[in-house]
């Protein structure tokens, strides 16, 4: 059997809803079931987009050097740990929320963490598609995402920091892209006070 991206095959909802075509493409990249996506349109479903919240259930994979990054800019800006999630206004991957590797919810500003891996086909072609549509569907509902991209992966949105590995040179670049985003006074009030 052919599985080109642009081919068109039968689905099930994972919901219970009908069978539906769609290619893979649509599928990688939100919903094409039309009951979910009428869902996504609801005006409660509009109310909520955009708010961070924590969601109990969810389980990522997050590699030692996301948890660096967090360490990093935890030591020079106030983290707040109960969010890991923020809804969207449509669906992506299925769902009408993302899952950053860090939410900065007082800037209204996620942080990305990627390298391409041991494989070193991670977040390239179609994951940095997604990638890419993740990061439309963040700023849809007010939220700017900063990539950090690392390992000979090259720049990918508009606030990307390319480097060839995760530095601390490489967090207060992130702490100076907030700056730019957001403007000094809003980072200026979540900055970690030097007990110096």
């Amino acid at each position: 059997a052919e599985t080109r991206i642009g081919a068109e095959y039968e689905w099930r909802c994972a919901r219970g809803h009908d069978r539906y075509r769609a290619t893979i493409m649509e599928q990688l990249t939100g919903t094409a079931c039309a009951k979910c996506r009428q869902s996504a349109q609801a005006p409660a479903a509009r109310a909520e987009a955009g708010v961070p919240f924590i969601n109990p259930g969810l389980r990522l994979g997050t590699s030692i050097t996301e948890h660096r990054l967090k360490a990093m800019l935890a030591a020079r800006i106030r983290l707040n740990h109960r969010v890991n999630a923020i809804h969207l206004a449509r669906t992506f991957h299925g769902r009408r929320e993302a899952w950053p590797d860090i939410i900065v919810p007082q800037l209204r500003v996620t942080v990305e963490y990627d390298d391409p891996g041991r494989t070193r086909r991670a977040h390239r072609g179609l994951k940095a598609g997604s990638d890419a549509e993740k990061d439309d569907a963040l700023r849809e509902v007010g939220w700017e995402v900063i990539r950090v991209r690392a390992g000979g992966l090259g720049p990918l949105g508009p606030h990307s920091i390319v480097c060839a590995a995760l530095t601390e040179a490489v967090a207060d670049e992130v702490v100076e892209r907030m700056r730019s985003i957001r403007g000094d006074a809003a980072v200026e009030s979540i900055l970690v006070e030097s007990t110096t």
